[in-house]
């Protein structure tokens, strides 16, 4: 490849080739006025999904496809794209995401004109009609049932959250940070696999005195969630034990044990007879392995 891009775009693949497909479609059309390139990690999906983009895509010399045979999860796939990455920003964005204009550019303009930043999110859309609003920040995890809330999650978006802002976590669908920031901070935590890993990260990025932000003058549609399903034993799975890990790996003193306990005691059980209430016993069993496996690796 040529000149070194400005802006390394870097997306998972599991599954998804049309999600992907229609991302790269959108980079192309909108971000005329950036040098990019767009990496794409095939993250072990049952056929080789790479080869197939790269027949979609012929003669686009702007696209790095990257094919593992070994399922990485979001932050192994990811860090493997970083690992590639040519850019001076460096770009996270779901696979099933699109832009619909250049606001991208307005990532870029936060962290050049602002050092102490160290990561910035766009103003999240849902995708689907009427394209309420996904993410417009994060409330902070609480200390004990490390539950919080994506500020604007739902609302129509009436320009109610046009103000730029500091944000406890950025959002793992599209996060933007400079190169320098993972050279000081390290990669994305792979131990959780799937979900918690970006939230981790964010805390060692604001513990190395940068800051987190959000910026609304940037919009990112998603799609939401197409690989692991809303209600699936999977995701059941991963949250149960990642959210005990996360308390494990973040968390001091007696907030860290009464965190496990509240897990442990109150969520744990109410998660098994939501589940069992509704006659899902794959979600129960999906309850009880998050939590046997947290015990197993802590």
């Amino acid at each position: 490849m040529g000149t070194k891009p400005e802006l390394s775009v870097i997306t998972v693949n599991y599954n998804g080739y049309g999600d992907t497909v229609a991302l790269i479609d959108s980079l192309r059309k909108h971000l005329a006025d950036i040098s990019f390139e767009t990496i794409v990690v095939d993250n072990a999906s049952r056929t080789d999904e790479a080869e197939a983009i790269r027949r979609h895509f012929p003669d686009e010399e702007r696209l790095v496809l990257i094919r593992s045979e070994r399922n990485l999860g979001f932050a192994g796939g990811n860090n493997l794209g970083i690992g590639a990455a040519r850019g001076d920003y460096l770009l996270l964005l779901n696979n099933d995401a699109f832009v619909e204009d250049g606001s991208l550019r307005e990532l870029i303009a936060v962290l050049e004109n602002d050092s102490r930043i160290g990561c910035v999110s766009p103003k999240i859309r849902f995708a689907d009609s009427p394209r309420d609003i996904q993410f417009a920040g994060y409330t902070p995890l609480s200390r004990i049932t490390l539950r919080n809330s994506l500020i604007g999650f739902g609302e129509p978006d009436r320009g109610q959250y046009q103000a730029s802002h500091v944000t406890p976590y950025c959002h793992g669908a599209a996060m933007m940070f400079r190169r320098e920031t993972v050279e000081r901070v390290g990669p994305m935590p792979e131990a959780y696999f799937l979900y918690y890993e970006e939230l981790d990260w964010c805390v060692r990025i604001a513990q190395a005195g940068y800051l987190l932000w959000y910026e609304p003058k940037a919009t990112v549609f998603h799609r939401e969630s197409r690989s692991a399903g809303q209600n699936s034993p999977l995701r059941t799975y991963y949250l149960t034990r990642n959210r005990l890990l996360f308390a494990r790996r973040n968390l001091k003193g007696a907030y860290r044990w009464l965190s496990i306990l509240y897990q442990t005691a109150v969520a744990v059980p109410k998660a098994c007879l939501s589940a069992t209430l509704k006659g899902d016993r794959r979600n129960v069993s999906a309850v009880l392995r998050g939590w046997r496996d947290f015990w197993k690796i802590l």
